[in-house]
């Protein structure tokens, strides 16, 4: 079947509202999207387009025409939806379509890169000789034919997102919205945000390998608003995952709203606590974004590379206790960051940057694997087909410990127990970083003794790597909608912790004296 690309998004525009996005989800990166009568094939390129592998052969043939280390076209097509209730009226619905092809040539560390949303193979031919300027050498033979990788399974769905109408959404929002009003008199504003993206890729690569993939995501966010004696405080949860609609069960949901409504109500008995140099108990779960950005960034291998990383010349060093193992693993079920493929077609595994404390690899896409003469590790993404891949996080998180989260509170005189985070800043290259803790509490002579709130902690991310002098046995990934940036790239990412000391942070709090 073949669908004109502009007939084809008329049909899909005319039945949209284009909103913007609810202010406190600014900062995700969903691109959301209607659906359409018209299903979406398996492999919507070939089916709709025409772009077999001929036309793939012809394409890449333009590409190399000058030469190439190797090269690669990235398909993308993607369909989204927003939707945002507020005081139980669906209030912004943001819909759209993403699809275009990426190609991309590399000579030594040069990268041509060129794109266009037009699937013809005119537009496609001079995208590639675009692309193609950057060398200047012989022409390379494309492959004739490719080797069509296995669909990988991490996350299949019974029902794609783009065949679930909206319908059958909007009792998910009412539920969460009349669960958090009914928890507390105090509640006197619900927000609810739902998103759901079905997305189509296919990558095909020089050295003759066709990969597919259908990369389903969905996420559901409470923001509740209570008011008591005067004072308003605010908290969220959220949960997302590479699922379909019948992962939201009422427990999952109902959890999530608990949660949300526990953290605000828990402000107003909450304070400030004294300022100063003191141990940091970092939770189990949310804690892991710490650990992504103060620690994870610097191990992706552009930075080490380019040799603004810390860690550029600490390979095979110790860099923290014996039992303290960093992980970066795409290939957890249904996780939000997990990957069958990365954005190149490598297949993504599990990759241990630190291990029993010392310093085992970076994260390594195809150009920086060929230049450490190392594997890649399947850490090579893109925000989209606009996007040329780097270096990237997926799933991230710290293995247990051999102590347990009671043992770990014991061990402090003076401290806190940082929660729940809502804004941080990180300087990649020196690791120095800023947290804006949410929720915590205080620890006192081996005891939690009352909840605190709007606290900064203040560090720098290998010093505060070899100061972690606990960790426990209750590692667990965080379930909310985590979007890493990264030089103006967004991608979902999932990361987790279990919980940790640390020995001295700096914790900004109230001056006391």
């Amino acid at each position: 079947m073949e669908i004109k690309r502009r007939h084809f998004l008329g049909h899909v525009a005319a039945g949209s509202a284009v909103v913007t996005m609810p202010a406190f989800l600014s900062g995700c990166g969903a691109n959301q999207a209607i659906q359409i009568a018209e299903p979406i094939p398996d492999n919507p390129f070939m089916q709709w387009f025409g772009v077999d592998q001929a036309v793939i052969t012809r394409v890449m043939a333009e590409l190399t025409a000058h030469g190439a280390d190797f090269a690669d076209l990235y398909f993308q097509h993607q369909r989204s939806n927003n939707l945002s209730m507020e005081d139980g009226i669906v209030s912004r619905a943001n819909s759209g379509i993403t699809q275009g092809v990426g190609l991309r040539v590399v000579i030594g560390e040069q990268t041509g890169y060129a794109f266009t949303e037009d699937l013809t193979l005119p537009s496609m031919l001079a995208a590639a000789q675009t692309a193609a300027a950057i060398a200047n050498s012989a022409a390379i033979v494309p492959p004739q034919a490719f080797n069509v990788k296995k669909t990988g399974d991490l996350y299949t769905t019974s029902v794609p997102w783009a065949d679930v109408g909206i319908d059958q959404k909007l009792p998910l929002l009412k539920r969460v919205d009349s669960r958090a009003r009914a928890a507390d008199p105090t509640i006197n504003k619900v927000t609810v945000a739902w998103s759901d993206v079905d997305e189509r890729i296919m990558i095909a690569t020089l050295d003759g390998h066709l990969i597919t993939d259908h990369r389903p995501m969905t996420r559901l966010t409470a923001l509740v608003t209570a008011t008591k004696g005067g004072e308003t405080q605010s908290g969220y949860s959220n949960i997302a995952a590479r699922e379909d609609l019948s992962w939201y069960t009422s427990e999952r949901i109902d959890s999530m709203v608990d949660e949300a409504v526990d953290r605000t109500l828990v402000l107003f008995d909450a304070r400030r606590p004294p300022a100063g140099e003191m141990p940091v108990i970092l939770a189990a779960g949310a804690s892991g974004i710490l650990l992504h950005e103060a620690i994870g960034h610097g191990l992706e291998a552009d930075f080490n590379r380019k040799g603004t990383s810390i860690y550029a010349d600490m390979m095979g060093k110790k860099v923290a206790e014996s039992f303290v193992t960093i992980i970066d693993q795409g290939t957890i079920p249904q996780e939000r960051g997990a990957l069958n493929y990365d954005d190149e077609g490598n297949e993504c595994g599990r990759t241990a940057m630190v291990e029993g404390g010392i310093l085992r690899s970076y994260l390594h896409d195809s150009i920086s694997s060929r230049q450490y003469n190392v594997a890649a590790t399947g850490s090579g993404r893109r925000q989209s087909y606009r996007h040329a891949p780097m270096p990237r996080m997926t799933c991230t998180f710290m293995e247990d410990g051999p102590h347990t989260r009671d043992e770990i509170i014991a061990a402090v005189d003076h401290g806190i127990i940082a929660e729940t985070y809502t804004n941080g800043q990180v300087q990649i290259g020196a690791g120095d970083y800023t947290f804006y803790v949410k929720n915590g509490w205080l620890v006192e002579n081996g005891k939690v003794t009352a909840p605190i709130r709007d606290v900064n902690i203040i560090g720098n991310g290998p010093e505060s790597l070899q100061r972690i002098t606990m960790v426990g046995n209750d590692a667990k990934l965080d379930t909310g909608g985590w979007t890493c940036g990264k030089n103006g790239q967004q991608v979902p990412v999932s990361q987790g912790i279990p919980t940790v000391l640390v020995s001295n942070m700096t914790v900004g709090g109230e001056n006391v004296g």
